[in-house]
């Protein structure tokens, strides 16, 4: 058997709508990962300082606050606690919401709803080689 393509990766998930995130979480589970789900930036955030992850996948559109602000917030830790982890965003709304914007507020990359499967492989591996 091959390995998983995303083996030992800590990810959280941050998504409001709770069958996206449990598809998310469990295809991201089946290549590899340990996947921390989150259905808003509070608990994000509490997610990227306890668990230290690789990688943040956040939607843009969340109940409390939105992908931008949980963004902000990450950056503002510190990096002993998590402020260079990369974040990707993902969003519905792509009238609204543009690769440009996404990229020149400090996302990583920005994945357009819906996207495929290997649209995000190709995100999350282009995200955790450019951090290494």
């Amino acid at each position: 058997m091959p390995p998983k393509i995303l083996s030992g990766v800590r990810i959280v998930v941050v998504e409001d709508h709770d069958d996206v995130r449990s598809v998310l979480a469990q295809y991201l589970r089946q290549q590899g990962a340990r996947v921390i789900a989150c259905s808003n930036a509070y608990e994000a955030l509490e997610a990227v300082v306890q668990e230290r992850p690789d990688l943040v996948l956040s939607d843009i559109s969340l109940p409390d606050e939105d992908g931008f602000q949980l963004l902000q917030n990450v950056r503002s830790l510190g990096p002993e606690m998590g402020s260079n982890t990369p974040v990707i965003a993902m969003s519905a709304r792509g009238a609204t919401i543009t690769n440009h914007r996404a990229l020149a507020a400090g996302f990583c990359s920005y994945l357009g709803k819906p996207f495929t499967p290997q649209q995000l492989l190709h995100a999350i591996q282009e995200a955790l080689r450019l951090q290494n």
